[in-house]
């Protein structure tokens, strides 16, 4: 069994909406941890440069009151007394010439944080790491010292922000642990609500597994699947109910050419048996020769109709492309058929004319076919009118063709199914030698190949048959 294939790699729907419920689920939480993890890093730097700007304030305050040298000497012990109660927040004083006048101890401020006094990045956060779990946040400023002609202090104000590193350490890796449990979670719970989900689908499987050949009545419930799969549903059913006619077609063939073939075969054994049964003379033999060759001639004419029918019903009928006036050929046709219309006392008439472009050989087949069947249903002293002209269908011109046929109307529960295969109003004609049933299915085929169509109406005391051919066929 191969399993290699593009059959062993699909991947069932309910695993498909799995892993997209958990890449979604997935890249949710990672941005929402991310963004949360950037407010909370934020919260911490505003809380720091509030510290650290108070600070700085504070510093300013202090220098300001420096009046003399004795002050300044009293300043260091001024400063340590200001960061008591302060924890992790350290502090250095410098002056002008780079002096250090305060310090505070084990906090070494870098040199680039210094550097940053006279430029625009004074008064922004920078931070610089002592070791692996040690890290200030610092700022840097300019205060003037109350001593008159002395250039202003340099301060330096930072806090220890190994606290908020460790914390955010933490939260990082909760927020793994939590995208990753989500994802799990959240997968489990996309395959269960996806098959529950798709359990509607699964129903509609089963119930399509149970249509055979045998219950092709069988319908998709509608009612019962949700909105999304109506469609769908539809879809089956009508699926279903085209497959249903084209198999109660196909049986109502098949009994029907077995029926049609049967008689045939039939008197083709019964004559040769017979024929054999005992010594003829030669002219004997040549009549039951005779029979069987009318016998073969008609099975051949219904086979070659079944083949062009099931041509035609499959789009292999591909029609000549010839433009020529249909009523000359009712007119050649009339010629052909008017020995057998004087002899069964029927006239033929023909009135106006219209363009077609088709094949010439295939329509002059479907109007004979036409015209043989209103012969031979019309009663002596009837006639048979035909009628061609031009008019103007959806935007396009159509040539129409009526025979209209003097006589006994066609029985209402017979015109739907006039042009169905072997189907006839008289069935006491259907072994009569006059044609097999099927002129009329060829005919609506040949007019069907060129974009046309043929109905059928009664009138009052008459038959007609209107067929319309578009005057430009789209080959």
């Amino acid at each position: 069994m191969r399993v290699g294939g593009p059959q062993g790699r699909r991947k069932s729907l309910t695993f498909r909406l799995t892993l997209l419920f958990a890449a979604a689920s997935t890249v949710v939480l990672l941005v929402l941890g991310l963004i949360v993890a950037e407010s909370v890093e934020q919260h911490f730097e505003e809380q720091d440069m509030a510290t650290l700007g108070g600070k700085l304030e504070l510093m300013r305050h202090v220098l300001a009151k420096v009046h003399s040298t004795q002050d300044l000497r009293s300043l260091p012990q001024k400063l340590d007394d200001s960061l008591v109660g302060h924890h992790g927040l350290v502090l250095a004083v410098q002056e002008a010439n780079g002096q250090t006048l305060f310090a505070t101890a084990d906090a070494p401020f870098p040199q680039p944080l210094l550097e940053r006094v006279r430029t625009p990045d004074a008064g922004r956060p920078y931070v610089w790491r002592i070791d692996e779990h040690l890290s200030f946040r610092g700022i840097v400023a300019e205060a003037p010292i109350g001593i008159p002609g002395w250039p202003p202090a340099v301060i330096a104000v930072a806090t220890d922000i190994s606290h908020h590193n460790s914390f955010m350490d933490s939260f990082m890796k909760t927020l793994w642990l939590v995208v990753v449990g989500g994802t799990v979670a959240t997968g489990l719970l996309g395959w269960i609500a996806a098959r529950r989900g798709l359990a509607p689908l699964r129903e509609m499987r089963r119930q399509a597994a149970e249509v055979s050949a045998q219950r092709l009545d069988r319908r998709l419930p509608v009612e019962a699947v949700p909105v999304e799969l109506a469609e769908l549903a539809d879809s089956l059913n009508d699926m279903l109910a085209r497959l249903e006619e084209s198999f109660r077609r196909l049986s109502d063939f098949s009994s029907d050419l077995a029926h049609e073939l049967r008689t045939p075969v039939s008197n083709l054994m019964t004559q040769t048996q017979v024929a054999l049964s005992r010594t003829r003379t030669s002219g004997e033999y040549r009549e039951v020769l005779e029979s069987n060759a009318e016998e073969f001639e008609r099975l051949s004419r219904m086979i070659s109709d079944m083949l062009f029918l099931a041509k035609a019903e499959n789009g292999l009928i591909v029609p000549g492309h010839e433009t020529f006036d249909l009523a000359d050929e009712v007119a050649a046709l009339f010629d052909f058929y008017g020995a057998l219309a004087e002899d069964s006392g029927v006239v033929l008439r023909l009135a106006g004319s219209g363009l077609v472009s088709g094949d010439r050989l295939m329509l002059r087949r479907a109007m004979g076919n036409l015209l043989s069947n209103a012969l031979r249903y019309t009663p002596k002293g009837g006639e048979i009118v035909v009628s061609v002209r031009v008019v103007e269908t959806t935007g396009r011109p159509v040539t129409h063709l009526c025979v209209e046929n003097t006589g006994r109307p066609i029985a209402p529960e017979h015109l739907p199914r006039l042009f169905d295969r072997f189907y006839r109003v008289d069935a006491s004609r259907r072994h009569s030698g006059d044609g097999a049933g099927l002129g009329l299915a060829i005919t609506r085929s040949i007019l069907r190949a060129h974009g046309g169509d043929i109905e059928v109406r009664t009138g009052e005391h008459s038959n007609v048959f209107e067929m319309w051919i578009p005057l430009i066929t789209e080959m």
